[in-house]
């Protein structure tokens, strides 16, 4: 089991458990699992909210009249209410950081940075690349046709930027993971540049759509431009 597939595993379920095969030997997603762990535990606490045990009314003497007197409805606590404003509120935010819906940035450039800090899992260093089985489902053929010539490919998941469904790929790099985003359906007229605290990059256009390229300032990034440009074939 590789990164992705097992992030994906306990992303389904957070109790997903394989004996320590993966994580005994990944701190990466072993961190990854301890915060997903942790802030399940947060949700399963806010929402624990006490229920007072239901009283039935005592009927009243059948000689003295018939009529069964109803319980008084009584509002519900406001610490009752508030725990399960806030248990809401943990999932909005959870649904926002893990999907991106609802933000709207102030362009493309801006929605590509605030995304990375979303998936700091994906840069760790590796030699293990994903498996040929992994790429064709995240770049599918209908999509682009890409090959490992674009580098050591470590990391590929489905991202949604500006909307749409795009390859996220991280390729390692001389000084460290660089992230790579194949945008299809985002056509440019000349490079945009993108400039973060510690990383560099562009969005280029290529043929009839764009690729986004980042990473450590003093990584050489035209490097992996001109193979990442070489090994993709838009199909769309």
């Amino acid at each position: 089991m590789n990164c992705e597939d097992y992030k994906e595993a306990i992303l389904a379920d957070p109790g997903f458990d394989d004996d320590g095969a993966h994580t005994s030997q990944c701190d990466g997603c072993r961190q990854f699992r301890m915060e997903l762990r942790a802030l399940d535990r947060r949700i399963a606490d806010a929402l624990d909210i006490p229920v007072p045990a239901l009283r039935m009314p005592e009927l009243r003497d059948p000689d003295l009249d018939r009529v069964v007197p109803l319980p008084s409805r009584r509002r519900a606590s406001t610490p009752a209410w508030f725990a399960l404003a806030a248990s809401l509120l943990v999932a909005a935010v959870i649904g926002v950081r893990m999907f991106g819906g609802g933000i709207e940035y102030e362009s493309l450039a801006d929605e590509i940075i605030a995304h990375l800090d979303h998936e700091p899992y994906a840069l760790r260093v590796t030699d293990a690349p994903v498996s040929d089985r992994r790429l064709r489902s995240v770049v599918p053929a209908d999509v682009a046709i890409m090959d490992h010539s674009a580098g050591l490919i470590t990391y590929a998941q489905s991202c949604v930027i500006n909307g749409k469904e795009v390859p996220h790929l991280v390729i390692q790099g001389k000084r460290g993971p660089v992230t790579v985003l194949l945008l299809p359906d985002e056509t440019i007229g000349e490079t945009i540049p993108l400039t973060g605290e510690h990383i560099d990059g562009f969005i280029l256009p290529v043929g009839s759509g764009s690729v986004a390229i980042i990473g450590e300032r003093a990584e050489t990034l035209h490097l992996i431009k001109d193979r990442v440009v070489d090994s993709v074939t838009w199909e769309i």
